[in-house]
């Protein structure tokens, strides 16, 4: 059988996070209650069953597992045909086709009803097996986080939400063409479902580009908060040139106090600081120990100065 799924990579195969995920999973140690309840979850959303199971796959990795678990959990042997696709790029296609037992695997994974799933230990498993059939995540290095999983129907949509929610993961359902997609968009709760179907590589992966990227965003916003202070700041001081020039022109700068005056003056020097800059330039080279808000205060007074002055001419 392993002679059909070489493992090394052929056609120009992309790995992507996904795919990495995928085969992270199917290489995991599982005991039987969780390869029942995997191929079930599988078989449910990626496969085709009437008089026989047809199941379609393109990762080598995932198709022995499932054929393993087949072979394992219900003692028959799965015809294999391995294609190659030339559409867009060329790739592999393993179909796995099972003619024996077929009426014995469908009462087995309740084909015909809702899941009977009793422990945490099945629900995962089963979301698993789900996952490897019609699951995706997007590249979390590129894009937004998204994981998503891909139905027929509402039902099955609304079933998988189900399930990740009761995990608190805040899984949404919506419409996508003839699909029905149950996903989940927060980085922490793709992380926490990484984390339960145990792909440890998979999962510091996840994480480090999360880190990664959450730093880069909070340095990005610290810029831009940064630029938009300086942006205010020098509008500020450029305002209050103007007040400045306003009552030079009236000359009305004799009739302020001495330090009022030494405020303008320095402000006149440094139109570009903030006020706590230009309250510790004040106090480092004049006798007058000044601080932000005493600043603040000398310019409103002058704002007000300039207001009284223009109102007095018009009345």
């Amino acid at each position: 059988m392993l002679k059909y799924f070489s493992k090394k990579k052929k056609y120009g195969e992309i790995m992507t996070f996904t795919t990495r995920l995928k085969e992270e999973i199917s290489k995991l140690d599982n005991n039987a209650i969780e390869k029942r309840a995997i191929i079930e979850g599988f078989l449910r959303y990626n496969s085709t069953i009437n008089s026989k199971i047809i199941i379609t796959l393109e990762n080598a990795s995932v198709t022995r597992f499932i054929y393993k678990i087949i072979k394992e959990t219900f003692e028959t042997l799965p015809k294999i045909t391995v294609r190659i696709q030339k559409r867009f790029r060329v790739k592999q296609i393993y179909i796995l086709e099972i003619n024996e037992k077929v009426s014995y695997i469908k009462d087995a994974i309740n084909i015909n009803s809702k899941p009977i799933l009793d422990s945490d230990e099945e629900k995962i498993a089963f979301l698993k097996g789900a996952f490897l059939g019609v699951g995706n995540v997007s590249n979390p290095k590129t894009s937004g986080y998204h994981l998503e999983f891909i139905l027929d129907n509402e039902k099955n949509a609304k079933y998988i939400k189900e399930l990740l929610n009761y995990f608190k993961l805040n899984a949404k359902v919506i419409k996508r063409g003839y699909k029905y997609i149950a996903y989940i968009k927060m980085s922490e709760s793709i992380s926490d479902l990484i984390k339960m179907f145990r792909a440890i590589n998979s999962l510091f992966e996840f994480e480090d580009t999360r880190i990664y990227r959450d730093h880069k965003n909070m340095v990005n916003r610290l810029n831009n908060c940064e630029i938009a202070n300086q942006e205010k700041t020098i509008k500020k001081g450029l305002s209050q040139l103007e007040d400045i020039e306003f009552l030079e022109s009236k000359d009305l700068i004799k009739l302020l106090d001495e330090k009022m005056q030494l405020v303008i003056t320095y402000r006149k020097k440094y139109p570009e600081v903030s006020y706590q800059e230009l309250a510790d330039i004040i106090s480092l080279e004049t006798d007058y120990k000044v601080g932000k808000s005493g600043i603040n205060h000398h310019f409103r007074k002058l704002s007000q100065i300039k207001s009284n002055y223009i109102n007095k001419e018009k009345k």
